[in-house]
């Protein structure tokens, strides 16, 4: 055990700042704290690969890692630069930011055992305390745990040919004429591999300037390193935790109303799939006044290839015109995909935009194979479980996407007329 204890401090993780993580965790952060500030809240992992486990020791030295988290706190030169290229954060938000300190005993922790030596097994993992204070939980410690896998766990990969993958990703699609941003903070393979995919996008965009466009990285860390701009939407949980607590008929309308209080003029991009694309955009189309505010939709599960036709068809059946509108596509995208998806959206007359995480920060084969073979990134999320005891469900246009309470997830697809 004392060679554990250790391993366990030489292997941790230590993060870097408070702002490693995604821009939209800290504008959900402001909108919770300005609508929702006593509600609490129950995060929950979810480990979406049934036959992919965890080293007993990569759970032991993450819950090390994860006690580290308790001395980041936002630095003046991090407020600084908040104030001047952040103006839709408040004053207020940045004081309550500046005085934010992550608190790991909201964080529970259980190594399930799976293999005969107990030595490998799965993992459960909940936060649980304020909402305002749990959500910035998510993406830091999905980066560090995956991080953790990679370094202690599936080992058979290196960094060879990484910077060479991620210049070409970048001229293809700017050479393409492409809109595209680099979203890979949450399953990353470490905190080098963003650093190095990043500083390599705006070095590419430099060279090709007037070819496609790289917009700016969700890692409000590096945003700030690489003088980019930070970007981010909307996220499911906001969707989620809004229809617990207020119910699910009109939950759409609801997250969106209350969302444009806190970003009247900005950031009005819509998820679309936390209760179906389907029943989003029967919702949206009965406010065309809202319809025509919002500057797009975001496409994050199910078919790609079929959410611009049914855009366009919502659009249209309201008279909204298409061209003043931007689809931000976010789902597992590769280089064939988005390159397919922007010539449909070409042809439909959609302006088009890629939001791409693990195909750039967690793009690697294996060392065995002589780098024939991939070696897998993490399939792992964290959800917002629960809202003040209630039950959060999330019923995405792919099915394995579901999260939540089981009966609570038919029961909201009876009410909104969804298929089982």
């Amino acid at each position: 055990m004392t060679m554990m204890k250790e391993d366990g401090e030489s292997l941790a993780y230590t993060p870097q700042s408070i702002l490693d993580t995604d821009l939209y965790k800290l504008m959900m952060q402001q909108a919770v704290r300005r609508h929702f500030p006593e509600t609490r809240a129950l995060y929950r992992f979810t480990h979406r690969d049934h036959n992919i486990f965890f080293p007993r020791n990569c759970v032991y030295v993450f819950q090390k890692s994860i006690e580290r988290f308790r001395d980041l706190s936002l630095t003046l030169d991090e407020r600084d630069w908040l104030e001047k290229t952040c103006p839709y954060f408040t004053k207020e938000y940045l004081d309550y930011l500046a005085a934010f300190q992550f608190n790991p005993d909201q964080v529970s922790f259980k190594f399930v055992p799976i293999s005969e030596d107990g030595e490998c097994g799965n993992v459960e993992i909940e936060a649980k305390g304020l909402w305002v204070e749990t959500i910035l939980w998510e993406v830091p410690m999905m980066a560090c745990l995956s991080e953790l896998y990679f370094r202690i766990g599936a080992t058979d990969w290196s960094y060879e040919g990484q910077k060479e993958n991620a210049s070409q990703k970048a001229r293809t699609m700017l050479r393409a004429g492409c809109t595209f941003s680099e979203f890979g903070t949450r399953r990353r393979r470490s905190f080098y591999i963003q650093d190095l995919v990043v500083a390599t996008m705006k070095e590419e965009s430099e060279k090709l300037r007037g070819q496609g466009n790289f917009v700016g990285t969700s890692n409000v860390y590096f945003s700030k390193k690489y003088n980019i701009d930070p970007v981010g939407t909307i996220a499911h949980e906001w969707f989620m935790g809004i229809a617990a607590l207020k119910g699910y008929e009109g939950a759409n309308a609801k997250a969106l109303e209350l969302w444009q209080k806190t970003y009247p003029d900005s950031f009005l991009v819509a998820l679309t799939d936390t209760f179906s694309t389907k029943v989003f955009f029967q919702d949206l189309a009965k406010d065309p006044d809202r319809a025509r505010k919002w500057a797009g939709l975001r496409q994050d599960s199910g078919d790609p290839l079929e959410f611009a036709p049914a855009a366009k068809a919502m659009y249209d059946s309201i008279g909204v015109d298409i061209r003043t509108k931007n689809i931000i596509y976010s789902d597992a995208l590769t280089l064939e995909k988005a390159l397919k998806l922007k010539k449909q959206c070409d042809e439909i007359g959609f302006k088009c935009s890629f939001g791409i995480g693990t195909f750039l920060t967690n793009d690697f084969k294996t060392k065995s194979s002589r780098y024939t073979e991939k070696s897998r990134a993490l399939n792992m999320v964290i959800k917002l479980a629960q809202v003040d005891e209630k039950e959060c469900v999330k019923i995405s246009d792919d099915p394995t996407k579901n999260t939540g309470d089981k009966a609570m997830i038919e029961c909201v697809k009876r009410l909104y007329g969804l298929s089982s």
